[in-house]
């Protein structure tokens, strides 16, 4: 402590070197507990106090910390900061300065009102009297600087202005201790966000040049589980695995995976547990709707940001992958449309270019081919547009291995193949592939197939009777199924004749009184001949299923004989009627 006798030219510059220290300290890369701690001891050194300290308000603005000490056991420090905090709206000397923004001198603490609750802990450290003097700084009060001296002291004005004015320049040391501080936690969350941006774009990086150089939806699912160190399987919205890395033997199974709710956004969210071990799944999207997704099993190790972000962004190459593959999906399959509609357009001898142009596309029409043809039964426009796409996905991954490679395409409204195939046998076989695929796609709604001969001259021929046989089996009710042209009796007899228009005319001739009248009277023979014949000629079930009295259906009966010259108890003349109402039913001869 200065003495009374010391020239007041040395006191001076004690005093401009303390404040010089405290300065260089408060602007140095010292953080601001150092600061703290060497105010507290500056004020000690100067001022002869035998204890010091630096008091801050916390972070939730209710109690005043002891932030900074010299002199003070460090138990006192913790009793006063935990058991008997000092709260920042109570009559404490250092909560009255701080809201006073005037310096408060207690002669002695133990005469003090109020001052009870830190007598005891007061007395432990050793002192009578104290003074606690705010800091301030462009008018905000940082906090208190108290002086505590072991005896019972009496504060003269010269005393508290020397306090207040070291208090003022330890103000602005700590405004910018706290400054820089404060600069140095917004470097370093700098410097965070932009190595994570930079680990980031490493990582889209290396996703991306997996798509670049062709490794498909594998290459993305071995660097994924790289990056996060878990296994990862890839499946589509219909739940078949697209790909995967690892061991993922233990992973969730389709009808598990069909069955959890597991979200629609790309950062990975837990979906469950499967065998104890909780799944996390990341939706992958293309446009507006969820194309596929990504699972990976929960571990001890949390995922980190940078690994969120890591599957967020192989989310995001996913979906690039997928598109890509959907595009040159979608080419490949138009120009096998387009193939197809040139074939079924051309006679039975097709131009080398366009047996070039199969050739280039895996085909090789010089060999004998049996036409295919599949249709789903019940569908609205938007779910059958749908069903029709996935049926040709399913239908090109199982033709792929098949040499010659298989034509199949959308033509008119349904799905065609032509099959390389040797005897019925082969084209049965390659029939039930094809009404499986479709019910792959669509298990809710029937799928009819039917396949065409093979002893015909064109690729057309085959195809004009397949689907005829088609529309026959549908018309017949006898959906579900693969029919082939014997299945079909006398429709499949006629549908082999290979003259249309002999077939349309002997159908209109047979048929047309009766539709005739029908049109200018607005009556309903055909339909209670085609209900006659489906009933085996039994009146009362022909008027059940029309629903009208069987003295009805037998008036019209006798309209049809008159019109036509004919008795309906012959035999021959059923057969006649038969055959002309098959003929009319299937669309290519109507």
């Amino acid at each position: 402590m200065l003495s009374p006798q010391t020239e007041p030219g040395t006191e001076l510059v004690t005093w401009l070197g303390a404040l010089r220290r405290l300065s260089a300290s408060a602007t140095a890369e010292e953080d601001l507990s150092h600061v703290l701690a060497e105010i507290a001891e500056t004020a000690r050194s100067l001022l002869g106090f035998d204890f010091c300290g630096v008091l801050l308000p916390d972070e939730q603005s209710r109690h005043l910390r002891v932030r900074g000490a010299s002199g003070l056991s460090s138990d006192y420090v913790d009793r006063v900061n935990s058991d008997r905090p000092l709260v920042l709206h109570g009559g404490s000397p250092s909560s009255r300065a701080f809201h006073t923004a005037e310096a408060v001198a207690i002669r002695d603490v133990t005469a003090e009102p109020g001052f009870e609750l830190w007598a005891g802990i007061a007395n432990e450290q050793g002192y009578r009297s104290m003074i606690a003097v705010p800091l301030v700084a462009r008018g905000e009060v940082l906090g208190t600087l108290n002086g505590y001296y072991g005896a019972v002291h009496t504060y003269t004005r010269f005393e508290v202005e020397r306090m207040t004015l070291l208090a003022n320049h330890a103000a602005i040391a700590v405004s910018s201790a706290r400054r820089l501080d404060e600069l140095r936690a917004l470097t370093a969350s700098l410097r965070r966000q932009r190595d994570a941006l930079t680990r980031s774009e490493q990582i889209h990086d290396r996703l991306l040049a997996v798509t670049l150089r062709s490794g498909g939806l594998d290459g993305i699912a071995a660097v994924l589980q790289g990056l996060i160190g878990r296994p990862i399987l890839i499946d589509d919205i219909q739940h078949e695995v697209l790909a995967c890395s690892g061991v993922t033997t233990d992973f969730p199974d389709t009808t598990w995976r069909a069955a959890a709710e597991a979200g629609t956004g790309s950062s990975p969210v837990p979906v469950g547990q499967f065998d104890g071990t909780t799944y996390l799944a990341s939706a992958v999207h293309l446009g507006d709707e969820v194309a596929a997704r990504i699972w990976f099993p929960e571990t001890s190790i949390d995922l980190d940001p940078i690994m969120v972000r890591a599957v967020e962004h192989a989310s995001i190459v996913t979906a690039l992958e997928l598109l890509r593959c959907q595009t040159a999906a979608e080419v490949e399959q138009r120009l096998r449309g387009e193939l197809l509609s040139d074939v079924l357009s051309s006679g039975a001898a097709l131009s080398d270019r366009l047996l070039d142009r199969a050739h280039r596309l895996g085909h090789d029409l010089t060999v004998p081919h049996i036409a295919i043809v599949g249709a789903f039964t019940g569908l609205d426009p938007v779910a059958e547009r749908r069903a029709y796409e996935r049926s040709l996905v399913l239908l090109a991954k199982e033709s792929a291995a098949h040499r010659p490679k298989p034509v199949v395409a959308m033509h008119a409204g349904t799905i065609v193949m032509l099959w390389p195939a040797q005897d019925a046998a082969d084209a049965a076989g390659a029939g039930e592939v094809v009404r499986q695929a479709m019910r792959a796609a669509s298990a809710d709604r029937q799928a009819t197939v039917a396949v065409g001969p093979g002893d015909v001259a064109s690729h057309r021929e085959s195809y004009q009777t397949a689907k005829g046989a088609l529309q026959v089996a549908i018309m017949s009710g006898r959906t579900a199924a693969v029919v082939g042209l014997d299945d079909l009796g006398i429709a499949g007899l006629l549908l082999r004749i290979n003259d249309p228009a002999a077939l349309s005319t002997f159908a209109r001739r047979t048929l047309a009184p009766i539709l005739d009248y029908d049109h200018a009277h607005r009556t309903e023979l055909l339909v209670t001949l085609r209900a006659y014949l489906e009933c085996r000629q039994e009146r009362s079930a022909t008027a059940t299923r029309l629903v009208i009295h069987p003295n009805t259906v037998a008036q019209r009966l006798r309209r049809i004989e008159s019109l036509c010259s004919v008795t309906l108890t012959d035999p021959a003349v059923i057969l006649q009627f038969s055959a002309a109402l098959t003929v009319y039913d299937i669309a290519a001869l109507d």
